[in-house]
């Protein structure tokens, strides 16, 4: 935060990238891509710094042999030039930006001195690009297949010979030689027979190279006459094709497979020594050191950490994969939180940023959530039109109201003597639930709003609400009488409410990009402010004191505001994907911010004079 922002905390990983973690040779960090910002983490103390560039989602990253060096490529729309970056690792700065490929890069590599960074366009491009690391420029290139073959999606180089190099794809597989003089590549196309998408790695002395593809077999290369020598596993092959191959310095290959399996294979069998499953297809596997111990990144966000010895997985990272869409922090603590997302909710723990407890309800996606003021149950809004109400410690299933509103339910709240919830549907109906020991019963339905509910806020006395809409209306409720005392329109779908503490005002937000300050007694708009410059408002949340608010959107930052001033105070920007919700946790030293791309940012909350 600030004019320079602080780094926040991060809790996602993209783990849909293939090859996306890799652990750096010093052995003490690993890099992975979120969104547009390439995250270095150091592995004890879990510190994370930020390399920020890109203007779109990274697609590949790479780590030269030494570590000097990293290289990031990204997606741009399509016939658009995609940007390759080049970093300097400790300095931790972008040395270079190449722009030649079009559309996306798919894969880059360093030549073992390098001398050289091979970069390998998506599929509206399919070219392969020799840069020179050290003049900052492009020396030649060639289309990475031949015509009657499809896309070539990996590019691995020799261990000891800067000028040669290998691609793989659907189809095709290319030992490619650089000839200098002539600034020229030329490939020789290897003789494997019918092939599908393909995984490569590079055998140290150069003689081999291995392949793994997508029906599950593995094949070894013989470099030099370009045939294939040895092939596995005969009877039993990976289900779900091999999506990861690592080699260590035994000999043996670890593989990861399309289904989450890790496997030690040994001999020219491949015959499988030991395996374990994980959570996920494997999309990376990387070492550390000499292989002691390896990571494995999967497509659902999980890092696992493996020592080779025992082969057993440890779960040392997870966040969601899909969009998060809440967060809320218990009554008066900030030790832990709770996000939702499709699939789960899940509990993490402030202090350490690790996930304590997931609750998984498949196939449905949790659009809000409330941790009852008694702490003893979570509840949640799912599209399914159910309420579920689970323990927080152990995440069982306490009840579920059936049938709460028509077109799933979209917004949540509870009342601070956790004996009602309010909820808001799809249809735009609130309704008032009495939650007794073991019954939960209709007490009234509130039939104003005529599109989707989009957030609920409950007065401190417990005896009025105020709702939004997407249908460019805010009402404020008696929930005792249950009747409409207010209502405040304006040409924006809002997405987001707040009471001041003193709740005389509330503050809405939407996609107008404007926060709106209202006041209650008489509907009447006090004033406005421009809170965005481009992008809906989606989330809002204001300091205990009222002193201060924060909001968040689809500009991707997040900003801290003075309340009485209307102006912002910080901007923090960390995001690659819209900001969904924010919360500031109750003793004021965090904001936490969670967006579409499943990222969950933790802030330390500004130190304010």
């Amino acid at each position: 935060f600030g004019a320079q922002p602080t780094d926040p905390s991060l809790l996602s990983l993209a783990g849909h990238i293939i090859c996306g973690l890799i652990c750096h040779p010093d052995k003490e960090h690993i890099l992975y891509p979120l969104g547009c910002t390439v995250v270095i983490q150091e592995l004890d103390s879990k510190k994370q710094t930020f390399l920020r560039g890109h203007t779109d989602n990274i697609s590949c990253i790479i780590v030269s042999r030494d570590g000097a060096y990293v290289a990031s490529g990204q997606v741009t729309f399509m016939g658009f030039k995609a940007d390759i970056i080049l970093w300097d690792f400790q300095k931790q700065e972008l040395l270079a930006r190449f722009s030649l490929h079009k559309g996306n890069i798919k894969d880059l590599a360093f030549s073992p001195n390098n001398r050289y960074l091979m970069s390998l366009g998506g599929q509206d491009d399919g070219s392969v690009v020799v840069w020179d690391v050290a003049k900052r420029e492009g020396v030649c290139g060639s289309p990475a297949s031949p015509r009657s073959a499809g896309n070539a999606t990996v590019v691995v180089c020799s261990t000891c010979r800067d000028e040669i190099f290998v691609t793989a794809g659907s189809g095709t597989i290319r030992v490619w030689e650089l000839d200098l003089a002539n600034k020229k590549i030329r490939p020789t196309e290897c003789q494997i027979g019918k092939l599908k998408r393909a995984m490569i790695c590079m055998a140290d002395g150069d003689s081999v190279f291995y392949v793994g593809t997508s029906s599950g077999d593995i094949l070894q290369v013989n470099t030099n006459n370009k045939v294939m020598t040895e092939y596995g596993p005969l009877k039993k092959k990976f289900s779900s094709g091999v999506t990861a191959l690592l080699l260590l310095k035994t000999g043996d290959v670890i593989v990861g497979t399309g289904g989450g399996v890790v496997a030690l294979c040994k001999g020219s069998n491949y015959k499988i020594m030991k395996q374990i499953q994980v959570h996920g297809a494997v999309t990376s596997l990387t070492r550390r050191g000499q292989g002691h111990q390896f990571f494995v990144g999967t497509s659902e966000c999980q890092i696992y950490r493996v020592n080779y010895t025992e082969f057993k997985e440890e779960l040392i990272a997870a966040c969601h994969n899909e969009a998060v869409h809440d967060i809320v922090f218990p009554f008066g603590s900030s030790k832990v939180f709770a996000t939702c997302s499709k699939n789960d909710i899940r509990v993490w723990h402030t202090p350490e940023n690790k996930e304590l407890l997931r609750i998984v309800v498949p196939n449905l996606t949790c659009h809000a959530i409330e941790i009852m003021r008694d702490g003893r149950s979570i509840i949640s809004a799912w599209n399914d039109g159910k309420i579920r109400a689970f323990t927080p410690e152990t995440g069982r299933l306490m009840y579920v109201i059936n049938h709460a509103h028509s077109l799933g339910v979209t917004a949540i709240a509870a009342t601070s003597d956790s004996k009602r919830i309010v909820s808001g549907g799809g249809e735009g109906q609130v309704r008032i639930w009495e939650i007794g020991e073991r019954t939960q019963k209709l007490m009234e339905v509130l039939k104003e709003h005529v599109c989707a509910v989009s957030c609920i806020k409950i007065k401190k006395n417990d005896q009025e609400c105020v709702t939004t809409s997407l249908d460019r209306t805010c009402i404020v409720w008696d929930i005792v009488r249950f009747v409409r005392k207010q209502m405040f329109l304006a040409n924006t779908l809002f997405k987001c409410v707040c009471y001041h503490p003193e709740v005389y005002q509330i503050i809405t937000a939407g996609t107008d990009r404007k926060v709106a300050y209202w006041e209650v007694f008489d509907g009447s708009p006090i004033r406005e402010v421009e809170g965005s410059a481009s992008g809906t408002i989606n989330g809002m949340d204001i300091t205990s004191d009222g002193e201060h608010f924060v909001t968040g959107g689809d500009d991707h930052l997040v900003k801290l505001w003075d309340y009485n001033e209307g102006a912002v105070t910080h901007v923090g920007v960390g995001h690659s994907g819209n900001v969904t919700r924010l919360k500031i946790c109750p003793e004021k030293k965090y904001i936490v911010s969670v967006s579409a791309d499943g990222a969950i940012l933790l802030w330390k909350y500004p130190e304010l004079h």
